[in-house]
This record gives C-alpha cells, structure tokens and sequence, in this order.
C-alpha cells in the first residue's frame, strides 16, 4: 500500500468512504422497515421484501456482516488517511489527519446515509439486500466466528440471542396504528375499524332497550290489541309474552305473522304456535363476543338477564352493527327518538336517553363508564331527584332539568353551544 501512488490512496479513500456510507444506510434502513408492511410486501412476493425478511429472520447475523463491513471500512480508510498525511506533511500532521477524517466519515458514511435510510427505508433496504445476501454468505465463517463470540457474552448475562422475538400488537396500539393512518385510510373506514376494536370495551347493558321500553306481545291483552301493534310495528321480531315480560314466550317473525294475517290464519293461538323460544344474554357480555354469538346460535335478538334471572333489555343484532357503522336511521329524531331541537341550539332530552346513543349520533362527549341513560348520570351526580330549573355542569356540558317526576328526571336541556371542554365536574 505504500508503494501505491498519493492518486491511488485518494480513489481507494473515497470508493471506502463510499463502503462506509453504504453499510451505514443498510444497517439503519434494513432496521426501520415497517415489519408488516415487509410481510404483506413478502406476501406479495416481492423480491425485494422477501430477501430482506431473510435477513432479518437473524438479525444477529445481519448487524454482525454490518459491523463487520463497516468497521474495516472506517478503520482501513483512516490508514489510508494517515498515510497520505505523512506523505504530504509529515509526522505532525496526523492529528489532523485523522480530525478531518473523522468529519468526512461523520458527514459523508455516517449522519447523511442514515438519515437518508431512515426517511425511505424501503427504497436504501430493498437494493442494499442484492449485496448483503450474497456477502453473508461468502463472510459467514468470520460472522459465525463474531456472533458466536458476541453470543457467548449475551449468555453470559441472561440474553439468549436465539429468541428473535415477533412484534405484536395489542388492542391500543392497534388502534394508534389506525388513528394514525391518516390518508391512507377513508375516515368512514378508520371509524369503523376503531368502533370494532372498540367492541370489547362495551358490553349489552350500554346498549339495550331497557326493560320498561321493550315493545312487544301480550296474548293476555284482546285481539284489537294486539292486531294494530303487529300492523304498524316498525321491528321485524317483537317478544310474545303473558302478563309482563318476565313470562316470556318467544320471539314472533312478524312478517311471518302478517303473511298469516293476510290469509285470514291470525289468532292468538297460530301467534303462540308460531314464536320462536327465546334467547337469552347475561348481563356484562361484551358486544364482541355477543356477535359472535348471535352469529353461532343464527338469531338476531335477544333478552339481557341479569344474576338473578330477572330481564332487563333487550339487544339485536342491528343494535350492535350499529355500533360499528353508525346509525342506520337518519335525523337526530330517528336516530335517538328523544331529542328535540329547540330554535336557541339546544335540545330537549328525555331522561330516558341512552348517553352512548347521544355521543355518537350528537358527537357529544358525556361520560359513559357509569349510568347508561341521561336520567341515571344526573341523578348519580345530583345524588337526589332535582327540581325543575335546576342546572348543573357534566364534563363541560351545561345541563338544564326541565321536568321531573317522583322518581327520576323526565326531560332535561343541553345547549352544545355553551360547552366549556375544560370543565370535567358539577
């Protein structure tokens, strides 16, 4: 080498330097690959991706050939560096040298390539794999030799370098990674995979027709009755029942029952022949699993039970799918069937109002991880049965009680217009 001319010393320098940046970038790029989208591209039989997920099965070996590369590179390049300076210098101008080396190293096959890796990891990663692959194959013996010792140490304190473990993502993270999709995902499309993700946070009770709302058959009441509710119901499937809801018969078909009423066959008796036994859920299943369910037992509607027994909603299918897709109604009045726009801005309410309902079809915000209707938060946090005119502030929201009855609120005001989103507490 020191036979070679002060030209040939610098074309060598800088095809090192190049070297130096070329490892650098590989090793930064080939780590910041995104590693599902590497296995989808993989999927995708992609070359590119397919050679660097072989790779990356043992980054041990990977970043060992890297290191390995890099380091004879940089240390090779600083002799060379050193050499050059004696020739032109002196002894005395080593130091300096080897400063100005640094630098060039530092701006030129370090700080530049990887930023540049880590900006487009896929277009420095995918190329640098036609050279890696191949160079780990011819280097192995002294990769073998460097990662077996390296090993030897990790082992020493507890790593075992063979556990290359797998990235998974639990629930929240998913949800980050959807919430940060941006633009590459409609937002009609990232609300619903949320919503989905969200399912097993919400259980049957926040979503149930209470129990003193369920609509539905008593063969014990008179034929003029019964015939006009099953003409005008608005729900293809009611509950047929004796008394109260609590002697539940079935679930009726009621377009089977109005095909059977146009032929003249409708009575009381073919109605009871003609339900379906009812199905019941315990109270606190989570909407995921509860899909699943209704999917498994091929219903669509069910009755919410409790410990004891006792009924205390009623749940469809519909109620869940909206869950993830929104409201299928439009209108706030169909949507919720108890809210009223006033010409102020604000809304009357029934106390009756599921609150998860009201979020989501009003993008409010009112709390939902205690009492499921407006009626149960105010009075959770009233702690008694308020007087008309009465007002009170809920998680920014200014409440006003409209009126009242001997057991709960009955009709209550918000104004979205007065919303203070600093205020959390009455």
């Amino acid at each position: 080498m020191s036979d070679a001319s002060t030209a040939t010393l610098f074309i060598i320098l800088f095809f090192l330097i190049l070297l130096s940046a070329f490892f650098s970038a590989s090793e930064t790029a080939m780590l910041s690959l995104n590693r599902y989208r590497l296995r989808h591209l993989s999927n995708m039989q992609h070359r590119g991706a397919l050679r660097a997920s072989r790779l990356l099965d043992r980054p041990d070996r990977l970043i060992g050939l890297i290191l390995l590369g890099n380091n004879f590179v940089n240390i090779l390049a600083s002799s060379i560096g050193t050499l050059i300076a004696l020739r032109f210098f002196g002894e005395g101008a080593i130091a300096i040298a080897a400063g100005v080396l640094t630098l060039v190293i530092l701006i030129f096959g370090e700080v530049t390539p990887k930023t540049l890796a880590v900006l487009h990891p896929e277009r420095v990663a995918f190329p640098a794999s036609l050279i890696l692959e191949p160079l780990l194959k011819i280097s192995s013996p002294i990769v073998w030799l460097v990662n077996g010792m390296a090993n030897g140490l990790l082992r020493i304190i507890g790593v075992s370098p063979d556990a290359v473990t797998r990235e998974h993502l639990n629930a929240e993270e998913l949800r980050t990674v959807v919430s940060e999709a941006a633009a590459m995902i409609p937002q009609r499309h990232k609300s619903m995979l949320i919503n989905i993700l969200d399912l097993e946070k919400v259980t049957v009770e926040d979503i149930m027709v209470p129990r003193n709302e369920i609509i539905g058959i008593d063969l014990d009441n008179d034929w003029g009755q019964i015939l006009p509710l099953l003409s005008n119901s608005q729900h293809t499937r009611l509950p047929v029942y004796r008394d109260n809801i609590e002697n539940v018969v079935g679930f009726l078909d009621v377009r089977a029952a109005l095909n059977l009423l146009s032929t003249g066959e409708l009575d009381q008796d073919s109605i009871a022949a003609a339900v379906r036994s009812p199905y019941f859920i315990p109270e606190g299943t989570p909407l995921n699993t509860q899909l699943l369910n209704f999917q498994r037992q091929k219903r669509r509607v069910g009755l919410v039970v409790d410990e004891y027994g006792d009924i205390r909603g009623l749940v469809t299918l519909e109620d869940i799918l909206e869950e993830i897709v929104g409201e299928f109604s439009s209108g706030v009045s169909a949507t919720i069937g108890e809210v009223r726009s006033e010409e102020d801005g604000s809304y009357l309410i029934d106390g009756s109002a599921n609150i998860r309902a009201l979020n989501r079809t009003m993008n409010w915000n009112l709390p939902t991880d205690g009492p499921k209707t407006l009626n149960g938060l105010l009075l959770e946090y009233l702690e008694s049965i308020p007087e008309p005119g009465t007002s009170i502030m809920i998680s920014g929201y200014p409440i006003e009680i409209v009126q009242t009855t001997e057991s709960g609120v009955k009709l209550a005001r918000i104004n979205p217009s007065l919303v203070n989103r600093s205020t959390t507490a009455a």
